[in-house]
């Protein structure tokens, strides 16, 4: 798996193409094995297995935190613009739109700025009965998003209090009590309100042919965070400092050279609403 990350994040720009080579015969990425076949072998000589297993238990709970933590933003609070590269944008068309908002159409004209045309949408608004109920609408739906954020937080905060107190038992009976207390009130409520407010509806499309529809939500993640939460702090802090270091020189990588280079430097962000407007007229045309 790692010659495949390893391939997969040089093709994002983040490593050097080297490593996004691939065989063309066993379409194996040769390159990248052997680097990571290298630096496997020269930890396993240099550390004990009891190290190893430390660090690999550490980045494996990370990893599978994070994913669960990504699964409650994108079912209640999923990003409201997604990246587009240049080429993309002149596939579906959107060059031209995305300079207007800008406050320049496509000859270099200046035009009407965008803070000034969202006030006259909501002038009209307040003047047509239908045009109040969609403004209605979307305030109700930014409403939602900021309180299922707050319970996000609310629930990831909760697990961390109350997972740093369960494992400290080096402190007397009273402050662990006060501080799985104050855990669980971060925690539970956070979690009952997640359960009775209403999922974004982009969650419909996330079980497309080929996807990935996770049961249970916000149960089973809030359960994965709390379990892989508790299970980090308890790993020691020599396997934590080993991990930092690894971290520490993955961000130096990001911030000299693929900061520059991503995939990502040349992109425009546009709402996910335009472009599943574009998708939609596009389909119906062909």
């Amino acid at each position: 798996s790692q010659p495949r990350i390893l391939m997969t994040m040089a093709r994002d720009g983040l490593l050097p193409s080297f490593f996004s080579d691939v065989n063309k015969h066993t379409q194996v990425p040769v390159k990248g094995t052997i680097v990571a076949g290298i630096c496997a072998a020269a930890l396993a000589f240099f550390m004990d297995v009891s190290q190893l297993a430390g660090m690999v238990s550490v980045g494996t709970l990370l990893a599978f935190t994070i994913v669960a933590v990504s699964i409650l933003i994108l079912r209640y609070v999923p990003p409201e613009e997604v990246p587009l590269s240049s080429s993309r944008r002149e596939s579906m068309g959107l060059n031209q739109e995305y300079d207007e908002e800008k406050g320049r159409d496509p000859l270099g004209d200046d035009i009407c700025d965008t803070s000034q045309i969202k006030d006259l949408i909501a002038t009209e608004a307040m003047k047509d009965p239908l045009l109040e109920k969609q403004h209605k609408g979307k305030m109700d739906e930014m409403k939602r998003r900021k309180i299922a954020a707050f319970s996000i937080g609310s629930v990831c905060l909760g697990v961390l209090v109350l997972t740093a107190s369960a494992s400290a038992t080096w402190l007397p009976f009273l402050p662990l009590c006060i501080g799985c207390i104050v855990g669980g009130v971060l925690l539970i409520p956070g979690l009952v309100v997640l359960c009775c407010i209403d999922q974004d509806d982009g969650r419909h499309s996330f079980g497309h042919s080929g996807g990935f529809m996770c049961p249970f939500v916000p149960f089973l993640p809030v359960v994965c965070i709390l379990i892989n939460t508790y299970l980090l702090i308890n790993l020691g802090g020599d396997a934590w400092i080993r991990v930092g270091i690894w971290l520490l020189i993955g961000v130096l990588v990001y911030i000299f050279y693929g900061r520059t280079r991503s995939s990502l430097v040349d992109v425009v962000y546009v709402p996910v609403a335009k472009t599943d407007l574009r998708r939609s007229s596009s389909g119906f045309m062909s």
